[in-house]
């Protein structure tokens, strides 16, 4: 018996299909041991030497690793084709029986030919490969273990600060900067409708010209005067003094490298980095076809625009015989180098040209369907014709001005038969200017000038990022890996440092604070050429012409003198607002506090001024009146205080001003209309046990009151509350129990369940798998 050790399960069932009898295949379930949660785990005085631990809950699997391995005459360590994936075969032969043949075999596609060509040719593991690994564990956990703690003191437990993931909430803070204190620039454009006498005598037509040339240069009108001065001037009577046309190419875009996947997947299909990435991952482990589980794509994670010769002619032969001869490119596609690009893997391209989207649909979920559509269209077109377009440019003059008309039109289609790029997101494209001429016109041709018009213009601010921009930008300023971008954002979302407002992304006043505090103690590490210079050694070390432990000493030096500085010195948590107390007229600053950032006087302890505020447009400071404390037209039973609304950690409460002698706490919602309805424990709601279909009850608990159902302690049923539209209290949705984990028994998801002493994991194919495990932090 051979055995083979994957990180999926759902991929160990799709290789054992193509290996036959003589193979058993088992997963890791990814990672096995790791650093430790808590504690650094690294020896930054004994060559950076890294302390593994077996991962919580993965006993059970290194076992079953161990064994098999011992009953096998041979081991095929087959993690996925990338660093993690290397650094995982590596700990999984550390694992097992030293004295059985240990190879380590690459399946770039899980298809026939994949398996058996990995098979086939087995290899070692790339121990470089795993240096280049276990140095960026090593760096961030250098970064995240002893920075973030610095975050804690000033602000509050809990937060984090990474390595990469600090320099892209960087990047939005500076965008927002840019956007604040940006001046818009006035300027004007003038247009004009031309009368135009064609080439035949019946043929008259408009032609839309926009001002190009004065006295030979670029029109710029910056005031409307200027504009109006213009049009005082300008003749009516032009001619036609060049007509330019020409055929113009367009070429297709290469296959998708990770990067352009997700934000193509962004734009086009409104899906996240993160599940772009996990459909991804689906369709390369295989999916179910009538055939048996069979991988669509190639593997996910590349930065290289690579394709084998058997993919481009399969690919070409399909547009001969689907499109015409003439569809098919003719032209030797070579990719542009790039210093940044590993070229470990192909660029992602479906396994089969063959398996047409419309061909298995029916054994593909919605959401891997739209993905697969597009990495198949995108490779396809990649191999088709350029598109030629039919460019007329028309000039006009009279006197010192001269206008300008583009037309464009489609003559051949070409790859756009069958896909066209997304625009970038605010970017203005040069055929925002273009017209539509429909008739023929010749040169030194009588125009005459008809409709005028002036049109203000102001430039804009820089757009804020997209997840599809920010991909983009730290693709190019070379910040991170493809295969880390989805966390990147997920992590700064996450962690409440940036909010996604209409797709952009805005920065928190959390996160403003966090960049500062970084950004002041830390200039170097969270530097973005900085980072992005760690990711070229980083590449360097996988490609053995730097050694692991040299890279990490020289970035240890400048980090350590940064944070022994910053450890040392008095952390301000504090941000600036150019604002002046009403009461004592000091400065304003925006602190960040257990309920959220708000604005305090520096005078602290003398002035006790704060207040709520908000951000203009320009990201002015405006205070808000705060309500805390606000009279709610209710008298205490207890005392005859007049009750007022209070904030609290679990949410809003009528409360008595005269606490703590007085303690009379009322729980409340509001009604549609804004006014309040008081909570009274043990109140019926007009709602039934969805379990058992008793009464709902109001019950009150240490977080707050909550809806339980009348039949405890027989139905345990709780549910939190809500008001809805129709002015009744009703109970909200019970979270998603979704989570990221695999049933290393079985394959199939793992669920969040919860029960008597609290939340944990179990597997999804419940009861045939009754698979658990504790719920770790991160779930």
């Amino acid at each position: 018996m051979n055995l083979v050790i994957v990180e999926s399960p759902a991929k160990a069932k799709t290789i054992e299909k193509y290996l036959g009898s003589d193979y058993k295949v088992i997963a890791s379930v990814g990672h096995i041991i790791d650093l430790p949660p808590n504690e650094l785990g690294v020896d930054v005085d004994n060559n950076f030497e890294p302390k593994y631990i077996v991962i919580e809950g993965k006993e059970k699997v290194i076992s079953s690793l161990k064994s098999n391995a011992k009953k096998a005459d041979a081991v095929y360590l087959a993690p996925d084709p990338d660093r993690e994936g290397e650094a995982i075969a590596w700990h999984i032969a550390s694992q097992i029986d030293k004295n059985k043949p240990v190879k380590r075999v690459l399946f770039n596609e899980i298809t026939k030919k994949g398996i058996l060509d990995g098979i086939n040719n087995p290899g070692d593991i790339n121990i470089n490969r795993v240096n280049a690994q276990q140095s960026r564990r090593i760096l961030d956990r250098l970064v995240g273990y002893l920075v973030s703690p610095l975050l804690w003191k000033p602000l509050r437990y809990g937060l984090s600060a990474g390595r990469v993931q600090s320099v892209a909430l960087r990047l939005i803070c500076e965008r927002e900067e840019e956007i604040e204190k940006f001046i818009p620039v006035e300027s004007w454009s003038i247009n004009a409708d031309f009368l135009i006498q064609g080439d035949k005598k019946e043929e008259k037509g408009t032609l839309k010209a926009k001002l190009d040339k004065i006295n030979g240069k670029k029109a710029e009108i910056k005031t409307e005067a200027e504009a109006n001065k213009i049009l005082e001037s300008m003749p009516k009577d032009f001619k036609v003094s060049d007509v330019e046309e020409k055929a113009v190419k367009q070429s297709p875009a290469e296959p998708f490298i990770t990067s352009r996947m997700q934000q193509e997947a962004i734009r086009k299909l409104g899906f996240t980095s993160k599940k772009t990435m996990s459909v991804a991952q689906s369709l390369y482990e295989g999916v179910e076809l009538a055939e048996g589980p069979v991988g669509l794509i190639t593997y996910m994670r590349t930065d290289s625009t690579r394709i084998s010769p058997e993919a481009v002619d399969e690919a070409k032969n399909y547009i001969t015989k689907t499109f015409g001869e003439e569809y098919t490119s003719k032209n030797k596609k070579v990719s542009k180098k790039n210093n940044n690009v590993q070229d470990a893997h192909e660029a992602i391209r479906p396994t089969s040209v063959l398996r047409t989207p419309e061909s298995i649909k029916k054994y593909l979920s919605a959401d891997q369907y739209k993905l697969y559509k597009l990495i198949w269209e995108r490779f396809v077109s990649s191999q088709m014709s350029e598109a030629i377009y039919n460019q007329t440019v028309v000039r006009l003059t009279g006197d010192k001005y001269e206008f300008k008309a583009t037309a464009r039109v489609l003559a051949f289609a070409g790859f756009t038969k069958l896909y066209l790029e997304s625009k970038e997101e605010d970017v203005k494209n040069d055929e925002d200017d273009e017209t539509t001429i429909s008739f023929k016109i010749a040169k030194e041709t009588p125009a005459l000038r008809d409709k005028t018009e002036k049109k203000q213009h102001f430039t804009q601010s820089p757009p804020r990022y997209t997840e599809a921009t920010l991909v983009k930008t730290l693709e190019q300023q070379g910040i991170g890996r493809p295969s880390t971008y989805a966390a990147i954002i997920s992590t700064i979302v996450d962690r409440k440092y940036t909010e996604l407002i209409e797709k952009k992304f805005h920065p928190t006043e959390l996160g403003r604070i966090v960049n500062k505090i970084l950004i002041e103690n830390f200039p170097k590490i969270f530097e973005v050429k900085f980072t992005a210079n760690m990711e070229k050694e980083l590449d360097q070390i996988e490609d053995g012409s730097q050694n692991w432990h040299n890279v990490l000493s020289s970035f240890y030096k400048s980090f350590d003198k940064e944070l022994k500085s910053a450890t040392d010195g008095k952390i301000s948590a504090n941000l600036e607002t150019n604002k002046k107390c009403p009461i004592c007229n000091s400065d304003l600053v925006i602190k960040m506090g257990k309920n959220g950032a708000f604005v305090a006087c520096t005078k602290y302890p003398e002035c006790k001024f704060t207040s709520n505020f908000k951000r203009n447009e320009k990201g002015e400071i405006e205070l808000v009146e705060d309500k805390q404390f606000e009279g709610s037209g209710l008298i205490c039973e207890k005392c005859g205080a007049e009750l007022v609304y209070k904030k609290t950690r679990f949410g809003e409460v009528i409360a008595c001003p005269n606490y703590p002698e007085c303690k009379n706490i009322k729980n409340f919602l509001r009604y549609p209309d804004g006014s309040v309805k008081i909570l009274e424990q043990g109140e019926k709601l007009d709602v039934k046990c969805p379990e058992c279909s008793k009464d709902m009850v109001l019950k009150s608990g240490k977080n707050g009151i909550f809806a339980a159902c009348s039949g405890y302690p027989e139905c345990k049923f709780t549910a939190n509350i809500e008001m809805k539209e129709d002015g009744k209290i009703g109970i909200k949705a019970a979270p998603s129990n979704e989570s990221n984990e695999v049933c290393e028994k079985c394959g199939k998801p793992m669920v969040i369940k919860r029960g008597f002493r609290g939340a944990f994991l179990a597997c999804s194919g419940y009861p045939d798998c009754k698979n658990t495990k504790p719920l770790k932090k991160k779930d």
